[in-house]
């Protein structure tokens, strides 16, 4: 796992973007201490995944939808 972590820490530092999704993912990187190294750190892994698919999550297209209040 450590070596992994390590790995995608090295990616991202020559430029290569890395997005850690799920709660597990997420503790393996915080243990290595690397996490200021990935481009994006989600709790969310099923919805993460979904996101990076180009999939509709319902939560941003209610918000998507919401009309802006006019500024008076």
């Amino acid at each position: 796992m450590q070596a992994i972590v390590n790995k995608l820490a090295n990616l991202s530092g020559k430029g290569v973007t890395i997005i850690i999704g799920g709660r597990d993912s997420v503790a393996a990187v915080e243990k290595v201490g690397v996490e200021d190294k990935m481009s994006h750190i989600s709790i969310g892994g099923g919805a993460s995944l979904e996101l990076v698919e180009g999939k509709v999550l319902f939560g941003v297209a209610a918000l998507d939808e919401v009309v802006a209040p006019v500024a008076a």
